[in-house]
This record gives structure tokens, sequence and C-alpha cells, in this order.
């Protein structure tokens, strides 16, 4: 036993000495690469926007500086991206920007966010083109911005307009004995709708078509601008597929030319005025980003706007990057607040919504925040329903035309395994000391009583909720009640039904910050710093993450995304204030 003994603690110092070394190694070239981590521009460069690794506004940042050197890629986050675009204007090394085969995970409101942003980079004289092997609608809306759009001879365009898929599953759970059982407010609340019906309510299909109509007008009316192409024409080009070939695209003014990747990198150097046998200078936008991002500047105020970014689904907790956290966000408006140099506030919002109590604890920090500093909200993707009640009581609210906000209703979802139990003969009794002693349980059917102290909390914080906004946004209880119901709105119908005060995106909200605040000379702050320890990072290191890339590819992208929906519900406790549906638009 003494001898096994001693090679189980021979083999426990091996692992234990080369954890050590790895991370070791880790550290040495986190450091050292970081002193070494600055790009430097040639003359006569091109930025090339890839974008494939850009998903949030905000990339974060931690308190633990362990965390900060094993954290991954190089955090860019899409205000980086945005910022890096707006310093190339006046950079004299930088004479365009290029977007070649450009595949990204970003949302409508983002893509017109970016899409803004290159529109201001032209005006400085500098170009912008483009060159793809196929478009999907939203990579073409983006890319339709630049001159000249390059078509690979034998790619693709999808322009064909936009349509929403949802599933629908009482039938399903009348067969397999796994019911929902859904206490809700507003007829439009419709993410619990799939667990009542079969088919899509008139209410809900009112609104999705609303929404659809509306994004796809934004996008339609700043194509038509960029083209020279009338609405008219670009529906009737959606309508009849006219679009679908690279000929056909470019027949319809959609694309400028037909041609393959060298011809577009000749049309480059030509540009540049570099010959065709010889490299041109290009960096990476993410690059650039950290470039600009890491130069120092100098300002002579000591103002500051802290912009505080509030990104996933809100839960309890600290939250991080994906996730909008009680503990992050508190803090972090709190030490907003208490700063005298910050002189004003702007709160990034994208997010469905989430838990409602978190959403009510967030709201009362902004609540007493505003009374010391004016805080602007700045909507991207989404700003729905929880989404929405953190925003409601801003001093100003702005939205892209074709964020997705409102929804204001609420919901719980119980699930409940009593008829399958039952068929596979499994069968629960409790047992009480008194009449409401037990807590839920899926195994018997649902008590009337507890469903009407469910509803009726439900109820409580509907009208809370409702409140809120109508304090917020100076209206009645009945103005905003015949507006909520769970309704979700684009930023250009919410402009219209008092929800938001103006379309624009985070510039504008910074800059009317800096406007109640009476500041004209300021630098930015990002908030929030998220206290993630040693242990939290662990779990985002590429060995923990090879279980959820292997289910990726055996699965198929698509039902791994359904996985992990079905995941969040099981995962969602308390009452929801959450948006009625997940929309992915193409």
């Amino acid at each position: 036993m003494k001898f096994l003994g001693n090679v189980l603690a021979t083999i426990i110092g091996i692992f234990v000495f080369f954890m050590l070394f790895f991370f070791g190694i880790i550290l040495i070239g986190a450091i050292f690469g970081g002193e070494s981590e600055g790009v430097a521009v040639k003359n006569n460069s091109v930025i090339e926007l890839d974008l494939e690794d850009i998903r949030n506004d905000y990339a974060g940042k931690y308190k633990d500086p362990w965390v900060t050197i094993f954290s991954e890629n190089k955090k860019i986050g899409l205000s980086d991206i945005i910022n890096a675009i707006e310093e190339a204007k006046t950079d004299a090394d930088i004479k365009g920007i290029s977007i070649l085969n450009n595949a990204s995970s970003l949302g409508m409101a983002q893509s017109k966010a970016l899409r803004d942003a290159l529109e201001s980079f032209k005006k400085s004289g500098k170009f912008v083109m483009a060159y793809a092997n196929s478009y999907s609608q939203k990579e073409y809306y983006l890319n339709s911005v630049a001159s000249p759009i390059y078509l690979n001879p034998v790619g693709d365009m999808d322009f064909k307009g936009l349509s929403a898929e949802l599933m629908f599953f009482k039938d399903f759970q009348e067969k397999s004995g796994l019911k929902m059982e859904v206490i809700r407010h507003g007829k439009y609340k419709s993410a619990v709708e799939p667990f009542l019906e079969n088919k899509m309510s008139d209410a809900n299909r009112e609104q999705t078509t609303a929404l659809l109509n509306s994004v796809w007008n934004s996008i339609t009316s700043d194509i038509s601008k960029s083209r020279n192409i009338s609405v008219a024409k670009l529906n009737e080009i959606a309508n009849g597929l006219l679009a679908r070939t690279p000929e056909m695209a470019k027949s319809q003014k959609l694309v400028d030319i037909v041609a393959y990747e060298d011809v577009y990198h000749n049309a480059i150097r030509k540009a540049l005025k570099v010959a065709n046998d010889e490299e041109y200078n290009k960096v990476s936008i993410c690059d650039y980003a950290q470039k600009v991002a890491t130069t120092s500047q100098t300002f002579d105020s000591k103002d500051e706007i802290a912009i505080i970014y509030a990104q996933g689904e809100i839960r309890g907790g600290e939250g991080d990057v994906n996730v909008i956290g009680e503990g992050s966000m508190r803090r972090s408006l709190q030490e907003a607040r208490k700063n005298k140099n910050v002189k004003a506030i702007v709160l990034r919002i994208d997010s469905p919504g989430g838990s409602a109590l978190t959403s009510d604890l967030i709201w009362r920090e902004i609540e007493l925040t505003k009374k010391i500093k004016p805080v602007v909200v700045s909507m991207g993707n989404y700003a729905a329903s929880g989404g929405y009640y953190i925003a409601c009581n801003a001093n100003t609210i702005f939205a892209e035309e074709n964020t997705i906000t409102g929804s204001i209703g609420v919901f719980g979802i119980l699930p409940n395994f009593t008829p399958l139990a039952t068929k596979i003969g499994i069968h629960t009794e409790q047992v009480k000391t008194h009449q409401n002693s037990a807590n839920y349980s899926p195994f018997v059917p649902i008590d009337e009583k507890f469903k009407a102290v469910t509803l009726e909390g439900v109820e409580h914080i509907y009208k809370t909720f409702v409140t809120h906004v109508a304090q917020g946004r100076k209206m009645t209880f009945a103005q905003v009640d015949a507006i909520a119901q769970g309704r979700v709105w684009t930023g250009s119908e919410a402009l219209k039904i008092g929800l938001v005060d103006k379309i624009g995106g985070l510039d504008d909200a910074i800059a009317k910050a800096a406007s109640l605040a009476k500041i004209k000379s300021y630098s930015t702050q990002n908030y929030p710093e998220y206290d993630k320890n040693f242990n939290d990072l662990l779990a985002n290191l590429p060995f923990a993450k090879s279980k959820e890339d292997f289910i990726k590819e055996e699965i198929g992208e698509e039902n791994y995304r359904i996985m992990q929906q079905i995941k969040k519900l099981q995962a969602q406790k308390g009452v929801q204030a959450l948006m009625p549906f997940e929309i992915n638009i193409q």
C-alpha cells in the first residue's frame, strides 16, 4: 500500500508540475506578448473589416488582473470598432476600408450603427469597397454602403424580404404528457403562446407582421439611399427574387461588378496606386481598434461620461458580457454616481429582458442615480420587456429605427409532468401541515389556489412595470396599458407612441448626456468591471469548451440553438419580464 501511495503521490506531483508549467508559459507569453501588442500601421494602408469575432457592443473588463490576462482574444467590442472607424477618418496612413467576405453575428441595430459609421467614413473622401462570394440579406445591408460592390461570378445573393418562424407545442404536450403551466398578463405576451395553441394568434400575427415590415422599411430606406434605387423597386426585386444570381443582381444595380477576388484586389491596388504585382498594406479592424483603444489620449478636462453596457438576458448574480447581472449593474451605477468626475451616465442596452425582480432592482438604482446625475439610454438590437423596464425612467431614451423594444408584460411558466408520470406508472402524493405549505411540484396537478396566488403576483408585477413606465415617460397608466400587453415594437414605431424620445445611436446618446450635464470637453469611461475570479475563468478555457464545440458539430448549429433555448427556459426562475419570442432576422 505504501508503494501505491508513493506512485499516486508521484503522479499527482507530475500533474501539478505540468499544470504550473503550462500556466507559467501562458502567463509569460501574455505579459511579454502584451508589451509588443501594438500594431504599426504602415503608410497607404487599407483596413480589412473582419467582424467574425465581434458579437457584443462591449467586450468587458475585469477586476482580477489574472482574468484580464487570460481572457479571450483581444477583447474588442463593436463600440471599439466604431471608434476605430471614426479615428481612421483622420488617420493619414489609412486610405480606405475593405469589406471582404464579411460574415458577422451582429444584430440589425448593430449593423445599422456600423453602417452609419462607414457612411461617415466615406464622407471623409476615403473609399469603402466590398467583395463577397455570396451575400445574405443582413450582410448585403451592411455591404450596400460600399462603392463599388463586387460579387463572385458563381456566387449568389439573398434578397427576398424578412420572415419569422414560430413553433407550437400544444399537441406535443398532450401526446407526451409534458405540460407547461402558463400564467401571464398581456394579450401579446406570445413567449408562452406556443404552449397554449397550435397556431399563431391574431394578436401575435399582427405584432410580428408590423415588426418585420418596420425593420424591412428601415433596411430598404438605407439601401435606397446608398444604391440610388427606389424603395418600390427594391420591393419589386425582393418579391420576384430578381437578384438571385450575380448577373441579375448587377442588372438590378444591387452590385456593381461581377468578378473574382483577384480583380477586386487589383482595384484596391489601383485606388492605392500600387502595382498589380505588389502587395498592398493591410491592417485588420480588430488590430487597428486595439491600437486606437490603447493609444494614450490627453484630455483638457477631468469630466467623464460613464457608459454602462447592459448586454444579454437579465438574471441575478454578478453577470458578465453576455448576462446582465444585478451585482455588476448596481455596482457600476453606484460607482458612477459617487465618482465626482463622472458628470452623466449613458446606459447602453441590448437585452430581450429576463428576471422581473432583477430588472426592478436595476430600475431602482437608476432612479437613485437620476436624482444626482442625468441618465441617458441608448438601445441596441433589443431593449424589450425587462430591457425596457431598466430603460423607462431615463432622462432621455434613444433607439435605432430597427431596435426591438417595448414588450411591456410579464409571465410565468411552470413545467408539469403529471400526465407523463401517470402514463409511465409514477404516482405522487403530498402530506402538508397547512393548506398552502407545499411548494409547487411538477409531479402533481397544479393547485388552483397556488395558480391564483401566482397570477396575483404576475398582475402585481405588471401593474408595477406599467406604473414605472407611466412615471418615467410622463404618461397615464391607461396610456401605457394600451400600448403594453406584451406587444413588441421597433424603434421607429416606439418613437411614435412615446416609448422612446429620439432615433439615434450611442454617439447621439453620449452627446445628449453631455448636453444635459452642460459639459463640452470630456472623456468616456466604460462599465461594468466584472468581479470574476480565476475559477470562473477556467470554465471558459478551450478544453472546457470542447464539449460545446463537439455538440455543435454533431447536431448542427440550428439544433444546438434549440437545445440552448430549452436550457434557458429551464433556468428561468420567478416571474419573467422577457421578450415574447426570439427572432433571428436574415
